[in-house]
């Protein structure tokens, strides 16, 4: 999501006046709450990412089953996105937005409680849909809160919390979990969404509901979503364990994502207002936003989940020292958020979106020189380079979905936008899984092949190894898993090297679409629509 413009998916609150010249304290308080919520929910997304080996030790989950903890949350945040305009017009937006904030308070209490992954799914499912809400939420409170004049202060408090949110998320989660424990990572939300319920109250007018809007809502494309998007990410994440389409559960699964597909189709035609409006896809330009806002997604998200776990796996770092390599990405975005708004009225979107994709594909060909023996300062200038490089991408990727349509879908182009970035998210942690569990074995299997049993100097290792581990079978056998150890090592660390490989071809690949873009017009200031 944009630093400085973004929007709520589908359409904003009814029924609120025009703002005043100047907005008034009940106003900024209205302000202040929509941030809290968006970096409460944009920080839970990452939050449990350095203390990930942690909790997956104490509630019995394999590191692959692992990225279920995070890909739940993102998988169900794509699905509330573009809901929340039809939730706000039914609800009303105070109204909506407290019951998120009472149930997103108790799906965390869940997760902190949970003692099986079964349990953190469901959890962490709740999360995702009651926290999602709250970061498209927070653009339409800005635009219906404050005038144009003072809006973009408005955004650049919520850009900061957006962009700050993931990268805070791993040091937070990381500083609980070796001061209190990592349940408390979960807790915190408590005593958050005490304060954010009352700057609701006091900052949001109070609207009547509609529930009329019950009978024109997408059903076809509501269910389609849930099952499309849940199936698909299932396959992805299961795929490559169940061995594919010789599972019957894969088979299944792949069924019922097509038949969710279908239902999101139908609703297209079938529907008054579709809850994603997929017709935008047909602009060119638009579509080629959210193709690399799938990308962006795939390398935030991915990135920030693969360093913690390669610096839990192999440089022994615990969960408090990998947030704070984490963080490090943060940094160059906090410094250019002054310089953001500017530069969106003087410089060429095309290319700075260009130049933000080029710096994130040298910071993730940066990190793919891995070895056994890199801790967390072999991540430092790649960290540096990717917050720099996502600060320009994430605005005027948002900036550019805005303008490729016509003002009246700039909701609904927020809401496919959003939506994208966090599905890339989803589905690159399923990917690099796969993708992580496959080049283990074969690394391992290539590198244990090339070792000869007859080369002298292995027979000569052996042997002193031998001796070292006692005398007869037993010193051999001791030998030989040392060189099993030592191989299985190289691999692991080869197969992360692997994963930012494939993000540095992804992001390559996306870098032409931008020719596709038009210009934004010059002098234009950041855009908040509702």
């Amino acid at each position: 999501m944009s630093a400085a413009a973004s929007v709520s998916a589908g359409g904003g609150a009814s029924g609120t006046a025009q703002a005043p010249e100047r907005a008034d304290l009940t106003a900024w308080l209205g302000v202040a709450a929509g941030s809290l919520g968006s970096l409460m929910a944009a920080l839970d997304i990452s939050i449990v990412n350095s203390s990930m080996p942690t909790i997956q030790g104490e509630i019995g989950a394999s590191s692959s089953e692992g990225t279920w903890i995070a890909t739940a949350y993102l998988v169900s945040e794509i699905i509330i996105i573009p809901l929340t305009g039809w939730l706000e017009r039914m609800l009303g937006l105070r109204r909506f937005l407290l019951i998120a904030a009472v149930l997103f308070t108790g799906f965390s209490v869940m997760c902190g409680l949970s003692t099986t992954l079964t349990m953190m799914i469901i959890g962490r499912v709740g999360q995702g849909f009651t926290g999602g809400a709250m970061i498209p939420t927070a653009m339409t409170i800005i635009a219906t809160r404050l005038p144009r004049s003072q809006q973009p202060i408005g955004t650049a408090m919520f850009g900061a919390t957006v962009i700050l949110g993931p990268v805070m998320g791993p040091l937070a989660g990381g500083w609980l979990t070796e001061n209190l424990s990592w349940h408390y990572a979960f807790f915190i939300n408590v005593p958050v969404c005490g304060i954010l319920m009352i700057l609701l109250l006091v900052g949001l007018p109070n609207q009547r509901m509609r529930l009329d809007e019950l009978a024109d809502a997408d059903w076809l494309g509501i269910a389609g979503m849930a099952l499309g998007l849940g199936g698909l990410t299932i396959v992805l994440e299961e795929g490559h364990r169940e061995q594919w389409f010789e599972s019957s559960l894969i088979l299944w699964l792949t069924v019922v994502t097509f038949i969710g597909f279908a239902l999101v189709a139908a609703g297209q035609l079938l529907a008054k207002r579709p809850v994603i409006k997929l017709a935008l896809m047909r602009n060119g330009g638009f579509a080629s936003v959210i193709v690399m806002g799938f990308v962006l997604g795939a390398v935030l998200y991915g990135s920030s989940f693969v360093i913690p776990q390669f610096l839990a796996a192999v440089a022994g770092y615990n969960a408090l020292q990998s947030g704070q390599v984490v963080l490090l990405a943060g940094i160059p975005a906090m410094l250019m958020m002054p310089l953001l708004p500017m530069l969106i009225a003087r410089a060429d979107a095309r290319l700075m979106i260009a130049l933000g994709f080029l710096i994130m594909a040298a910071s993730c060909w940066f990190d793919s020189s891995l070895s056994t023996e890199s801790t967390g300062g072999a991540f430092s200038d790649g960290q540096l380079l990717r917050g720099l490089g996502q600060s320009f991408c994430m605005m005027f990727l948002n900036q550019s979905a805005i303008s490729s349509v016509a003002p009246r879908d700039a909701g609904d182009a927020s809401g496919l936008f959003n939506a994208a970035r966090n599905l890339g998210g989803s589905i690159c942690l399923a990917l690099l899984a796969t993708l992580q569990d496959q080049r283990l074995e074969f690394h391992r299997w290539t590198l244990h092949s090339a070792i000869q049993a007859n080369d002298p100097a292995v027979q000569t290792w052996v042997a002193s190894q031998s001796v070292t581990g006692g005398v007869g079978p037993d010193g051999l056998t001791s030998a030989y898993m040392s060189i099993d150890s030592m191989v299985s090592a190289q691999a692991l660390v080869m197969a992360y090297s692997d994963d930012f490989v494939a993000m540095t071809i992804g992001i390559l690949i996306v870098v032409p679409l931008v020719l596709l873009l038009k210009p934004l017009p010059k002098g234009q200031a950041p855009m908040a629509a509702h």
